[in-house]
């Protein structure tokens, strides 16, 4: 029976994939921010234009947020009544609705990096 010998370097693995891992939080955060846009209320645009995400790549967390005084009453308020299209929970909802899509970014990234 033939032996073989596998070296396997985890940290040469781990620089590789952090920087993928990263872009892909970004895609994916950028994916919901965008699937966010389209239900977001609509209020003169100064809510719809705060959205933003962010990466940090140290930890490897994202964040999809809209920074007004009211964005988080407006996200959480179901009784609040809104343009046609438009709801309360804008980033849950389409956070939730797109797992599988994210999903599939983030291994797209990581993919990539293996090449």
């Amino acid at each position: 029976m033939p032996r073989y010998h596998l070296t396997f370097n985890s940290g040469e693995v781990e620089r590789a994939l952090r920087p993928a891992a990263a872009r892909g939080l970004l895609l994916s955060g950028e994916h919901v921010l965008g699937e966010s846009q389209a239900v977001v209320p609509i209020d003169e645009a100064a809510l719809s234009r705060s959205g933003t995400v962010s990466v940090d790549e140290g930890r490897l967390q994202a964040a999809v947020s809209y920074d007004t005084p009211y964005a988080a009453r407006q996200h959480e308020e179901m009784d609040y009544r809104h343009a046609p299209g438009r709801q309360a929970k804008y980033l849950e909802q389409p956070l939730n609705a797109s797992r599988r899509r994210i999903e599939a970014i983030f291994a797209a990234e990581l993919r990539r990096a293996l090449r």
